[in-house]
């Protein structure tokens, strides 16, 4: 990437100028580059002379001289300007940006990849809902930022895995067995109430009456202070089986689908110490915990001595009941990630109600000898839904949520991800409905596929009246609505950056749309084919190819469709 290079060449050039004794010598600070708001302070621009200032007791407009005079114009920089109070301004060589056209075409669908990753090993865990319902449109939020985040690593040089957690061996699925058994008996003629605490949904009707085709009267004798384990494991496959459903239909698909109750099982434990019992992940975890001086016993239960590494208060793992606790099951659970798997990274994508389990997750990774910086936990905020200016309360089913299902059947996986997408994730959303499924440039997933079809047309169109551009001379490509539009499809690589570093995905919607509007000013001051200039026409369509193929990228990102027509 050209700003790689650029930042190479500022510090060689600040060295450069400390040896010659024109600058004291100094420790530089990191390096910042930024693209200037306005387009008359260039293409990019530092502010590292007023950074130096006090260390090197110098004014920063000299410092910024001595380092500006020692930028080499060449690859693609033309010019390092000097700017009060203390930056340096770079632009590009227009020469240079239009070349980057055949650099774009050759890259094709690889374009915007990096190598920042370094194949490092990472996981991406996210929606995770528990198996005992179908999801809601708020987890259609985390499935969009956490299946777009996993793209966009892959794209930064990651091997990523996505994962979907099935919690099936805590509280919620005991509930769900009980609730399940009262439908069941039910639909048996029984007068059996649905427990206080269940889960009185019309699903859970549809579960049971699916079991009694499969079952039959099997269950006859089942009672819900004791669901049998054959019938609730079948039901959470069920509601695993309906969720795997509704998460194609947003266009998500995961690598694993892990079963919390696998931490349990001594088998699933891929690491076993040797010349030892075999021992489950969980056992193991708590072992290592407590081999460490972590847990302690107080009150009749076993807690997670948390205090120790910085928490506010310590945390029960085991009851006193002898039950562990759902935090237990998650330690042992990125044990598993961590210590069993080998993740080098590790990413969890939580709701908001999960933001008090952050920092307890982090310090439990601490006990379990993992470095915290290794555990990344996004968490996402509230969606709401409205049609125009009427606010959406309720689903065509369970009574008091929306249905994500319900939310991609009405505006199509495209517009529900980029809407889902479309706001970062540490803050609350609204999703328009009725916008999300017009036709016009006010809808911004239309505008944005609307460029590319458009694209797809010109260049379908062209190929009747020219036979082939693949010789094209792009430096005959000056005009500056061109050259804007080189540099909007150069910024997809520096985003994919950003995007892996900060874990922001919400800026490619954003991107897409500037895409597109630069393209369609190209287009509005550029005539794409003129028989009478065939040489500049074939430079033009390139431009156009290479525009379908960043545009792609990034609709491709977002896990979007790319349509030739509209």
């Amino acid at each position: 990437m050209i700003r790689d290079d650029l930042a190479g060449m500022i510090e060689s050039a600040a060295q450069a100028a400390m040896e010659a004794g024109e600058l004291p010598q100094v420790v530089l600070p990191e390096l910042v580059i930024e693209r200037p708001a306005k387009r008359e302070h260039g293409d990019y621009a530092t502010n590292l002379p007023m950074r130096l200032a006090r260390a090197a007791r110098a004014n920063p407009v000299d410092i910024a001289k001595a380092i500006a005079a020692r930028i080499p114009l060449e690859g693609g920089i033309s010019a390092a300007e000097v700017a009060p109070p203390g930056f340096i301004n770079f632009r590009l060589s227009e020469p240079w940006l239009a070349q980057q056209v055949d650099a774009i075409v050759d890259a094709g669908a690889s374009f915007g990849n990096i190598t920042l990753g370094n194949g490092q090993k990472v996981q991406v865990e996210f929606v995770s809902a528990n198996p005992t319902g179908p999801l809601t449109a708020g987890n259609g939020r985390g499935a969009a930022i956490g299946s777009v985040l996993a793209s966009v690593l892959e794209a930064a040089g990651y091997d990523v895995e996505r994962e979907y957690l099935v919690n099936d061996a805590g509280t919620q699925t005991e509930i769900f067995g009980r609730t399940l058994v009262a439908r069941y008996q039910q639909l048996l003629g029984n007068d059996v109430e649905i427990p206080a605490d269940g889960y009185p949904g019309e699903y859970m009707i549809d579960i049971a009456t699916r079991l009694r085709e499969e079952f039959g009267d099997k269950f006859a004798g089942a009672t819900t202070d004791d669901p049998p384990p054959e019938m609730v494991l079948r039901g959470v496959d069920m509601i695993v089986e309906g969720i795997e459903q509704d998460l194609l239909r947003l266009g998500v698909k995961y690598d694993v689908w892990y079963r919390e109750r696998w931490v349990y099982d001594a088998e699933h434990n891929k690491q076993q110490p040797a010349n030892s019992k075999q021992i489950s992940t969980y056992d193991a975890a708590m072992g290592v915990m407590r081999e460490q001086g972590f847990l302690v016993e107080k009150e009749g239960a076993l807690w997670f001595a948390s205090t120790e590494l910085g928490e506010d208060k310590d945390n029960v793992v085991i009851r006193s009941t002898g039950r562990p606790t759902y935090f237990a099951s998650d330690i042992a659970y990125h044990y598993d990630k961590f210590v069993v798997r080998k993740f080098d990274r590790v990413i969890d994508v939580w709701g908001a109600d999960h933001q008090g389990h952050v920092s307890r997750m982090k310090a439990a990774a601490q006990a379990l000898g993992v470095d915290p910086s290794r555990l990344d936990i996004l968490i996402y905020q509230l969606v709401s839904f409205r049609r125009g200016e009427e606010l959406v309360r309720l689903s065509k089913r369970s009574g008091n949520i929306v249905l994500m299902r319900d939310v991609v059947d009405e505006v199509g996986a495209d517009a529900a991800r980029f809407f889902f997408l479309s706001r970062s994730a540490d803050s609350q959303m609204e999703f328009d409905l009725e916008l999300a499924k017009r036709q016009s440039a006010e809808n911004p997933v239309y505008y944005v596929q609307y460029a590319h079809a458009r694209i797809a047309g010109i260049l379908t169109k062209a190929g009747e009246r020219i036979a082939s551009f693949d010789d094209a001379d792009v430096s005959l490509l000056a005009h500056p609505m061109e050259l804007a539009l080189v540099r909007k499809m150069l910024e997809l690589p520096e985003l994919v950056q950003q995007m892996a570093r900060a874990m922001e995905p919400h800026h490619l919607p954003h991107y897409a749309g500037e895409l597109a509007t630069a393209f369609h000013a190209f287009y509005t001051d550029c005539r794409v084919i003129d028989e009478e200039d065939v040489p500049l026409s074939k430079a033009r369509l390139k431009l156009c190819l290479a525009a379908k193929i960043a545009l792609a990228r990034a609709l491709t990102l977002m896990g979007m469709s790319t349509p030739e027509r509209m």
